[in-house]
């Protein structure tokens, strides 16, 4: 990559897992109003749904990690997270009938560490679901991400009996001395042994989440780590850029300026990464991933179902994402909504038999057409103009992105060249009208390069 593009438009930027963007949610919903905005959405006939359970447990703390998670090595602590899980589902079911009469398309352990869970409590938490929804008889997907340090085979076998398919894992780095600087420090033979293992009991797709820009690390150390997992062929593979947000998460305050790459070389190993998996036959999917020909996420990108929400890029769109546990994140066409970050206050409230609501965003009638333009451009690199005076706007809001030839705007449409994937963040901010109205004052985002 050019270093003085580079350097042109590292700026902060927003990633666009949503629109508006969570520091420009400004119009929070009430409870009552969430339920309503969810009962709205499953009037329509062919609705479907999907559902995030958060799982915030890790026995130690990985200093990249930017998720909302408990660090405990108790594991005292499972029985009674699952039965506010089951909990706050009940509580779900009363308010909005639907769910169980709409089918499920996705259901998606996070985390934290899902594995965190024994088998007997991930079946624990998963039979009251399971059993009070109807699974979509054409498509339906469970997945989970996990710590291969901490999964076995008889949590792999609990989640198949509720037809988990799909599994990704952590991995970030294969080198060791870059482990350490994380506090992730994981052998290779451990990935090896899960990667195989999954694939033997009929896991259809296996995930490996890798991050570049990471403290120590190296273009030599880079190599290795992905030729390792070229290795091992996993059918999609997240390659996450390091988000540097020592305000938000400030275990990153360890990292000193000399352990991190500098931009240039961050970048170079993106560059690397990005070429080798090309040249192994992967395809690019949107931004940051990458999947086999065979794989259904990049079936999607093909067909024009790829999608993109608060998971990251998913091979299928529902009405309603549904998220259970504490700090999860749902949506509906019109609304956003997050539970309560803090689990006490989370828990009191479920135990109240309250929606824990935290924060949210009710969309204006603005916000819902902006949110499906810039979904658009994240997924297909390009997007539909309105008008002249929105031409006439984005060519002057753009245009040193236009003469560095990493965009081009033709009558009626605005596309992202080869050249211009790297700056995709950079480029929506010019649909991003919160932003564009009012920048924040601080920093409340991480680098877009």
């Amino acid at each position: 990559m050019n270093k003085k593009l580079l350097e042109k438009y590292d700026v902060p930027a927003p990633r666009y897992t949503s629109y508006p963007t969570v520091p420009y949610w400004t119009d929070s919903p009430t409870s009552e109003q969430w339920v309503q905005s969810l009962n709205q959405a499953f009037a329509k006939d062919s609705s479907t749904w999907s559902m995030y359970l958060h799982i915030p447990f890790c026995e130690s703390l990985c200093t990249f990690c930017g998720c909302n998670t408990i660090i405990t090595k108790s594991h005292k602590r499972e029985n009674g997270y699952v039965e506010l899980i089951k909990e706050e589902w009940s509580n779900y079911l009363e308010r909005v009938p639907e769910l169980s009469k709409r089918p499920i398309r996705q259901i998606h352990l996070g985390g934290g560490t899902p594995t965190f869970l024994s088998a007997d409590n991930l079946r624990a938490l998963l039979k009251p679901i399971m059993d009070n929804v109807i699974k979509d008889p054409k498509y339906f997907e469970g997945s989970i991400e996990v710590d291969p340090r901490r999964t076995q085979i008889d949590q792999l076998e609990a989640l198949q009996e509720f037809g988990f398919n799909r599994i990704s894992l952590g991995v970030q780095d294969f080198n060791e001395e870059v482990q350490q600087m994380v506090n992730r420090v994981q052998p290779f033979d451990i990935t090896e042994s899960l990667t195989k293992v999954s694939r033997e009991m009929g896991y259809e797709s296996v995930n490996f989440d890798l991050i570049y820009g990471l403290p120590r690390q190296t273009l030599d150390r880079m190599k290795m780590t992905v030729e390792k997992t070229l290795a091992l062929e996993p059918d999609r593979i997240a390659l996450y850029s390091l988000a540097i947000v020592p305000w938000i998460k400030p275990a990153q305050r360890i990292f000193k300026d000399e352990d991190l790459p500098e931009p240039a070389e961050k970048r170079e190993l993106y560059e690397y990464s990005r070429q080798q998996l090309l040249d192994h036959g992967y395809i690019e999917i949107g931004m940051d991933h990458f999947a086999k020909p065979t794989d259904s996420l990049a079936q999607s990108l093909t067909s024009g179902q790829l999608h993109r929400n608060f998971m990251g890029y998913t091979d299928i769109r529902t009405d309603v994402l549904l998220g259970l546990g504490v700090s999860a994140i749902s949506e509906t066409p019109t609304c956003f909504h997050q539970n309560e970050k803090v689990l006490p206050v989370y828990e009191r409230k479920v135990k109240e038999g309250e929606v824990p609501t935290l924060r949210g965003h009710l969309l204006s009638d603005e916000d819902q057409v902006q949110r499906e333009r810039i979904l658009h451009f994240m997924t297909q690199f390009e997007v539909d103009l309105v008008g002249e005076q929105e031409q006439s706007d984005l060519r002057e809001f753009l245009g040193s992105l236009i003469d560095d030839g990493l965009v081009q705007l033709e009558p009626g449409k605005l596309k992202v060249t080869e050249a211009g994937r790297p700056f995709l963040r950079n480029a929506c901010m010019a649909l991003d009208k919160r932003l564009r109205r009012s920048k924040p004052d601080a920093r409340v985002f991480s680098q877009s390069v």
